[in-house]
């Protein structure tokens, strides 16, 4: 048997880029998923509703952000939400009534990305355009700030990152960041500190921005992805390139499916999915042509922020036009020979 994705509908609720999805881990909450966009919402999407042939209908618009907002993230029993934004602030949200419960104040600029810890949401790491990594507790309060050394007062090099922090994502006891400076880094994860473990240079990345990162679900490797096209996989223990991915294009966002040995990554051109094992591409998802999406140029719509179900079996991809597009898993059989016989 093989297995394919195939599209199953469209999301209509953001008005500009969608710059990241969050779905829930627990198959039990499967019904809702939530995305972050530049138009300065997040939407709570219901997917047990159909309306006007969309796969999902908006449910809760959260709206208190001043700036654009540039990732979100679920907590582990998807009863909270964790955004960030260009108006330099992190916020929780409390999903049941909609209400933001608490702000996360203390970078510079633009915070580019956030996440949740592995371990029941315990800790908070979030990354910004001021070239810092920020961990912070559940109340909102900084307990330590990554920056990059200063080589001037006689600092050791390769702690902080030099330019833009793009992406922080955790691992199982790690923390990975990825930075507009070209590198890739593992951290340790102390009582209220993380410490480098790992520049992850060697071979990876030859030019260009990182502007993401995934990290498996067992948190042993990760995958990076930017602008030069070469999407590495690393060893987060051992530190090291285990093998390259390619695609012709920016790499905007990637993300592991939980249940198969695939690596999918959102490009100028299409949703490309690998099988890791055999290192072959299994498919490029193209945007469909579609008479709802009228006036839009169908060359300059690519996605921009992906995610899948709990289960494996659904595929969101968020676009550049605001529209959230959707794919789920067929299975059909590679030969069909054993009908005939028994119709003979």
């Amino acid at each position: 048997m093989s297995e394919d994705l195939e599209f199953c509908g469209t999301m209509h609720g953001h008005t500009a880029m969608v710059t990241a999805i969050a779905t829930p881990m627990d198959i039990n909450n499967s019904e809702i998923i939530v995305t972050s966009s530049r138009d300065k919402s997040i939407i709570v999407w219901d997917l047990t509703n159909h309306l006007d042939g969309d796969y999902g209908v908006p449910c809760l618009w959260l709206t208190d952000h001043s700036g654009c907002v540039q990732d979100v993230t679920l907590s582990s029993d998807a009863q909270y939400a964790l955004s960030s934004s260009c108006d330099g602030e992190l916020r929780l949200w409390d999903l049941a009534n909609g209400t933001s419960l608490r702000r996360f104040i203390g970078h510079k600029k633009e915070v580019l990305s956030v996440a949740f810890s592995m371990d029941y949401d315990r800790q908070i790491a979030s990354a910004s355009r001021d070239r810092t990594i920020k961990l912070w507790n559940i109340r909102g309060e900084c307990k330590y700030t990554v920056e990059e050394r200063d080589e001037e007062d006689g600092d050791e090099e390769g702690d902080g990152h030099s330019d833009w922090v793009n992406c922080v994502r955790f691992g199982h006891e790690s923390l990975v960041s990825c930075s507009r400076d070209g590198t890739v880094k593992v951290w340790d994860l102390k009582f209220n500190k993380i410490e480098l473990r790992h520049n992850l240079d060697d071979d990876g990345h030859s030019t260009g921005y990182v502007n993401c990162i995934a990290v498996s679900p067992d948190g042993s490797v990760c995958a990076s992805g930017g602008d030069d096209g070469v999407i590495p996989i690393w060893d987060l223990d051992e530190g090291k390139r285990l093998f390259s991915l390619y695609v012709e294009s920016n790499v905007h966002a990637l993300c592991f499916c939980p249940t198969r040995h695939w690596l999918c990554a959102a490009t100028d051109q299409s949703i490309r999915i690998w099988d890791l094992v055999s290192e072959d591409i299994l498919q490029d998802l193209n945007v469909p042509i579609d008479i709802n999406e009228e006036g839009n140029d169908d060359e300059s719509i690519y996605c921009t922020s992906l995610s899948w179900s709990a289960d494996g079996n659904t595929l969101f991809g968020g676009y550049s036009d605001g529209v959230v597009r959707v794919w789920g898993i067929t299975t059909y059989l590679d030969n069909f020979s054993f009908f005939d016989d028994l119709l003979d």
